[in-house]
């Protein structure tokens, strides 16, 4: 797939929503749908975090609204492209809006487990051995070219992308929340790089390509000011328990039983594709459930729809196979399964 092409996924999805409108019928009753008592203003604190961030990461209105998901989800977030294209701009951007306490963590070659979530040191006076944090112990963690450090020091964040906790010398230790890890890597085909195992991928929720602006963001961002500047000198427009309530909230969107049968076909029909590797796990259909939902609370609603899926699929499920090009198998996987 061509790079900068990610983001017109919603064209692809676009047609997608129109067949399922299509497939629900026009006229008749919508399994997905119910009267809304408290309607959700998508112009409220999450549209104005949402304006503020497509200003600091010009010309990515769709990654952007993708990121923010990811966020409300509770899910941790993988960027993917060559340097340059903003992947470390937009985590600098959603630190700024969430106002979360942050931390950047610049992965090397040489860069130790240690190094990550701490270590215990030996204190004579109180003849004892005193745990250190580490620079995980943050609400938003960038991960700067994750993929530049061996795969032992890349195992040092599965505990905390999965528990929201890391584990020393036998004793857990559980981190501040909200937690949240922004990771970025650059292609595997580039030098010095380690491909991410399996099991490390999976804990993403989300995997985005920003590709290259279009020519008109382009030459804004020429005739602009540093997008990075702008991201620190933006003010907050959320607070951490301001960011809890709302994962709150997106967790008590209602997804109809039709639409979880949707889910669930598309489950099956990727673990029925004889490449694919058995296809995608229980825990991708969670994922994929709850980036809905968060796509769901962002158009305004307290209800889940196919178009919510579809909107999501491609970012959440794409990097969970082991295929060259997954980002079209998917879209694939969602014309072939029909609406309930």
């Amino acid at each position: 797939m061509p790079r900068g092409q990610m983001n017109g996924a919603g064209s692809e999805t676009g047609g997608l929503r129109a067949v399922s409108r299509g497939a629900v019928g026009r006229h008749a009753p919508s399994p997905y749908t119910r009267v809304v008592d408290t309607p959700i203003s998508p112009q409220g604190d999450l549209g104005r975090v949402q304006a503020a961030l497509e200003t600091i990461l010009v010309g990515k209105a769709e990654s952007v609204r993708l990121a923010l998901c990811c966020a409300l989800a509770g899910g941790h977030l993988l960027l993917e492209d060559v340097p340059g294209v903003g992947k470390t701009t937009l985590a600098y951007g959603l630190q700024a809006v969430l106002g979360l306490g942050f931390t950047r963590l610049q992965f090397t070659a040489d860069l130790l487990p240690a190094d990550v979530i701490g270590v215990s040191i030996f204190d004579p006076e109180a003849r004892d051995f005193t745990f250190h944090r580490g620079p995980i112990f943050t609400q938003l963690l960038l991960a700067d070219e994750i993929n530049r450090a061996t795969p032992k020091t890349q195992s040092a964040l599965l505990e905390a992308l999965a528990e929201g906790q890391v584990t020393v010398d036998g004793t857990p230790h559980r981190l501040p929340q909200p937690f949240f890890v922004v990771a970025t890597q650059n292609p595997h085909h580039q030098v010095g790089t380690f491909a991410l195992p399996e099991s490390q991928m999976d804990r993403f929720l989300m995997r985005l390509t920003l590709g290259y602006p279009d020519r008109a963001a382009e030459r804004q961002i020429l005739t602009g000011g540093d997008r990075r500047a702008m991201a620190r000198q933006q003010a907050p427009l959320l607070s951490a328990a301001d960011l809890l309530a709302w994962r709150e909230r997106v967790q008590a969107v209602r997804c109809s039983e039709a639409l979880l049968d949707y889910i669930q076909d598309l489950l099956a029909a990727s673990r029925a594709q004889p490449d694919w590797d058995g296809g995608f796990s229980p825990r991708a259909g969670l994922a994929l459930r709850d980036a809905a939902r968060a796509h769901a609370v962002l158009k305004g609603r307290d209800y889940g729809l196919p178009e919510d899926v579809q909107a999501v699929a491609v970012a959440v499920l794409a990097h969970r196979l082991p295929l060259t090009d997954a980002e079209r198998e998917v879209r694939r996987l969602l014309e072939s399964v029909a609406v309930p």
